[in-house]
């Protein structure tokens, strides 16, 4: 994939604007733009740690690392109070994932080739995983519409048990694909990781995703404070920036890696890049940052807007459709793609 340290300059440049009082929307796309080349020595360096530990491992750090990016901005933000910020970009980032990043993948892949296949039996446990997190996140939506006197701290109450249900789900699901059911899960690529075109060393990759999580959390700063005043004054709504632009920023390089490989052939990786990393948000992100919030004195609970619960919902079921015959081509590509633009179509208006 095409190196893009070429964007970090954009981190010096972030850093200028803002102590030069320099308009929000041209801090907060500075600091989006320097994120992007960090988000992605972020996810290499953790594959190359992960390349030399094992599987198992291998999993775990994945799991604890492979949404760093998207969850030191979410932290930020909910230090800083913007709760409905998070909780959007979580939808965000999942829809991205299913919509946007396979959709492209699909497209990709499908103009080389008229027919695109891939595990059916990796494919199936994804979307069922894909499922199951999906119905968790609308069960808190579904029980604040049933009971709408029920006070804040019963919501909060029910969000951290299905915080705890969720993470533990996702311990059983590392189990299942890294341990007991391994072998299902070698589709075309082989099992090989698509980061292992960085080959850095343990110490290096250590030293790498030491300095990237900093410069992230300081970018993640300006760019915090940048939505607060894109929010009061320019009147970009915490839903559009939370579900479609941070998402994307967060992201960026995950969906060129899978775009990438999609195009090369490899659609087994592309679609665990894809279900991966949704279900990795839903099933441990998610949950993290419940708990996160209780720390540090900023509860969020996992209530989702009825636009959210639908727009999860819709884009859970259709991936579904599409994984579960283990094949797939360009134009089920395209409706992917066209489901993301009515969303965030919609998005803009609200």
């Amino acid at each position: 994939m095409i190196s893009l340290r070429w964007l970090l300059i954009a981190a010096p440049l972030s850093w200028l604007l803002a102590w030069l009082g320099a308009p929000a929307l041209a801090v907060f796309v500075a600091c989006g733009i320097a994120i992007i080349p960090l988000a992605a020595e972020m996810g290499a360096a953790t594959e190359a740690m992960a390349v030399r530990t094992g599987p198992a491992v291998g999993g775990l750090l994945n799991a604890t690392f492979g949404n760093a990016a998207e969850l030191i901005v979410a932290v930020v933000a909910l230090r800083a109070g913007l709760v409905d910020l998070v909780k959007a970009s979580l939808v965000g980032s999942i829809l991205g994932n299913l919509l946007l990043i396979l959709g492209l993948s699909l497209v990709a892949g499908g103009l080389r080739r008229p027919t695109l296949t891939f595990n059916r039996t990796a494919a199936g446990t994804g979307a069922a995983m894909l499922l199951l997190s999906g119905a968790a996140l609308v069960i808190p939506a579904l029980f604040a519409l049933v009971h709408p006197a029920a006070r804040p701290e019963e919501a909060l109450r029910l969000s951290e048990g299905v915080a705890l249900v969720l993470v533990l789900t996702y311990g059983a699901s590392l189990v299942f694909s890294l341990v007991t059911h391994r072998e299902l899960f070698l589709g075309e690529s082989g099992g090989a990781s698509h980061a292992q075109v960085a080959p850095y060393s343990p110490r290096v990759a250590l030293a790498i995703l030491a300095g990237a999580t900093a410069l992230v959390a300081v970018e993640s700063e300006l760019l915090v404070h940048a939505t607060d005043s894109l929010v009061q004054r320019v009147g970009l709504s915490e839903l559009f920036l939370g579900l479609i632009v941070i998402p994307i920023i967060g992201n960026a390089a995950e969906h060129a890696t899978a775009v990438v490989v999609a195009g090369r052939g490899q659609t087994d990786l592309a679609l665990h890049i894809a279900l991966g990393s949704s279900t990795q948000v839903a099933l441990f992100v998610a949950p993290l940052l419940v708990g996160i919030g209780v720390l540090l004195g900023q509860p969020m609970n996992l209530v989702f807007t009825g636009f959210e619960v639908i727009a999860l919902g819709s884009a859970s079921l259709i991936v579904t459709v599409i994984a579960l015959d283990g094949e797939s081509n360009w134009f089920e590509g395209a409706q992917l793609l066209a489901l993301y633009a009515l969303v965030a179509l919609a998005v803009w208006f609200i």
